[in-house]
C-alpha cells in the first residue's frame, strides 16, 4: 500500500504542478505577454479565460480516460494521462509571445491548456482508484488521502519555482524567459513519474469484477445521472475556494492592493503547505466518523468564512492575508481529504472510473473554471470585494445542499478469522 500510495501521490503532484503553474502564470504574467492590446483588467480576464479552458476539458478527459479505465484497467490511465499533461505543459513554455507571432500565440495557449485539462481529467480517477481499490476498507480514506496531498505538493513546487525565479531574476529577465522555466521543468517531472509507475499492478476490484462495461458513459448517464450531478454540485465549493485563494487572490493582491509578488506567493504557499500536512488527519476522521459528516462540516465552514477571508485579504497585511487563506484551505481539506474515498464508494466497480471522475471534474467546471473570472469581474474598482465573498458563499450553499442529499458510504468492516470483509455502509 505504501508503494501504491507513493506512486499515486507522485503522479497527482506532477499533474497538478502542470495545472497550477499555468494558473500562477495567468495571474502574474500571461496577460501582458499574450493579450498586450487589452487593458490590465481585460488582459487578466483573458488570461483567466484560457485558464478556465483547462477545466472545461477535464470532464472530457474523465470520459475518455474513464472509458479506458473501466474497459481495460486503471493502470493504463495513469501512464497516458501523465504523458499527455507533461507534453502539453512543456509546449506552453515554448509558445512565442503575442509580439512575435500575433494572434497565434493566445490561440496556441488555448489548445495546450485544453490538452492539459484533458490529461488531468483522467489522472485523478486513475490515481485515486488504484489506491482505493487496493486499500483495506477500514483505512480507505487514509490511504486515498495520499493522492489528495499531491495537489498541495504540486502547487508548492510550481509556486516555489516561480518564487525563486521571481526573486533571482530582474523583472525584464522574468518577463522575457524566466516564466517559461517552470513549464520546461514539467518534462523532467513527468518522466520521473512515468518511471515510478512502471511497476504498479492492476487493482483487485477490476480483475474480479467480470465482464467490463461496454459503454461506461452510457451506463453512468442511464443509471447514475442524478449521482453525477449531485457530486458535481457538492464539489463545486472546494474548487471555488481553492482557486479563489491560489489564483484570483494573487492577481487581486498584486494588481489592486499593491502587494509584492513574492509576499503574496509566500502567504498562499504557507496556507497550502499546512493544508497538505493536515490532509491525513481529515482522512482519519473520515474513516472514524464517516465521509458525509466531514464534507458537511467543511462546506459549512467555507460558507461562514468567506466574508472574513475577503476582509482579511483587503488589509494587504501578510499575516492577516495568510490567516484568511489558511481558514479557507482548512475548510477545503476537511471536505476534500475524504473525497477520494467517498466518490469511488458511491459508484459500482464496472463504471467507477467514469462516474467518479466525471462527477469530480464537472465540479471543477462549476467551481474552478468560473471562479477567477467571476471574482475578477465582481471585485469592482473601489472598496473591499464583498461581491466575491457573496459569490463564494452562494457556491458553498449550493454544495451544502448537494452534500445533504448524498448518502453515507463508510463501510462496516467485519473481521472473521483474521480476514477483512466489507459490508453495507454504516
Amino acid at each position: 500500500m505504501l508503494r501504491l500510495a507513493a506512486a499515486s501521490l507522485a503522479g497527482t503532484a506532477i499533474e497538478f504542478y502542470d495545472f497550477f503553474v499555468y494558473g500562477t502564470a495567468a495571474a502574474l504574467i500571461l496577460g501582458p505577454l499574450f493579450f498586450p492590446t487589452f487593458s490590465a483588467l481585460a488582459g487578466t480576464l483573458a488570461a483567466f479565460g484560457t485558464f478556465g479552458v483547462g477545466f472545461l476539458a477535464r470532464p472530457l478527459g474523465s470520459v475518455l480516460f474513464g472509458h479506458v479505465g473501466d474497459r481495460y484497467g486503471r493502470r493504463p490511465v495513469m501512464f497516458a494521462s501523465l504523458a499527455l499533461t507533461g507534453l502539453a505543459t512543456v509546449a506552453v513554455g515554448c509558445v512565442p509571445s503575442y509580439a512575435t507571432i500575433g494572434i497565434a500565440a493566445p490561440s496556441l495557449l488555448l489548445v495546450l491548456r485544453f490538452l492539459q485539462g484533458l490529461g488531468l481529467g483522467g489522472e485523478w480517477g486513475g490515481a485515486v482508484l488504484l489506491t482505493a481499490e487496493h486499500a483495506p476498507a477500514h483505512r480507505r480514506a487514509l490511504w486515498t488521502s495520499f493522492p489528495q496531498i499531491g495537489p498541495s505538493i504540486g502547487f508548492l513546487l510550481a509556486n516555489g519555482l516561480v518564487l525563486a525565479l521571481s526573486a533571482g531574476l530582474t523583472d525584464a529577465q522574468f518577463h522575457d524567459w524566466g516564466w517559461r522555466v517552470p513549464f520546461w521543468a514539467a518534462g523532467l517531472l513527468a518522466l520521473g513519474g512515468l518511471l515510478l509507475r512502471t511497476s504498479l499492478a492492476e487493482t483487485p476490484h477490476f480483475r474480479e469484477m467480470g465482464e467490463p462495461a461496454t459503454l461506461p458513459l452510457l451506463e453512468v448517464a442511464r443509471g447514475h445521472w442524478r449521482l453525477v450531478l449531485l457530486t458535481a454540485g457538492a464539489l463545486a465549493v472546494g474548487y471555488a475556494l481553492f482557486y479563489a485563494v491560489t489564483t484570483w487572490s494573487l492577481a487581486y493582491a498584486t494588481q489592486r492592493l499593491g502587494v509584492d509578488r513574492t509576499v503574496a506567493l509566500v502567504c498562499v504557499m504557507a496556507a497550502v503547505a499546512i493544508m497538505g500536512a493536515v490532509t491525513p488527519l481529515a482522512a482519519l476522521l473520515g474513516d472514524r466518523y464517516g465521509r458525509r459528516p466531514l464534507c458537511l462540516a467543511g462546506c459549512g465552514a467555507a460558507v461562514v468564512w468567506m466574508f472574513p477571508m475577503v476582509a482579511l485579504l483587503g488589509t494587504a497585511e501578510p499575516l492577516w492575508m495568510f490567516t484568511g487563506f489558511l481558514g479557507a484551505m482548512l475548510a477545503f481539506i476537511t471536505m476534500f481529504g475524504v473525497i477520494a474515498a467517498y466518490l469511488p464508494e458511491l459508484y459500482e466497480p464496472r463504471v467507477r472510473c467514469t462516474g467518479a471522475a466525471v462527477g469530480y471534474n464537472l465540479g471543477g467546471v462549476v467551481g474552478g473554471a468560473l471562479t477567477p473570472i467571476a471574482a475578477t469581474a465582481l471585485a469592482g474598482r473601489d472598496g473591499p470585494p464583498w461581491g466575491v465573498a457573496a459569490y463564494l458563499a452562494g457556491v458553498g450553499l449550493l454544495s451544502l445542499a448537494c452534500f445533504a442529499l448524498l448518502p453515507e458510504t463508510r463501510p462496516v468492516v467485519r473481521r472473521v478469522t483474521g480476514t477483512e470483509s466489507e459490508a453495507a455502509p454504516a
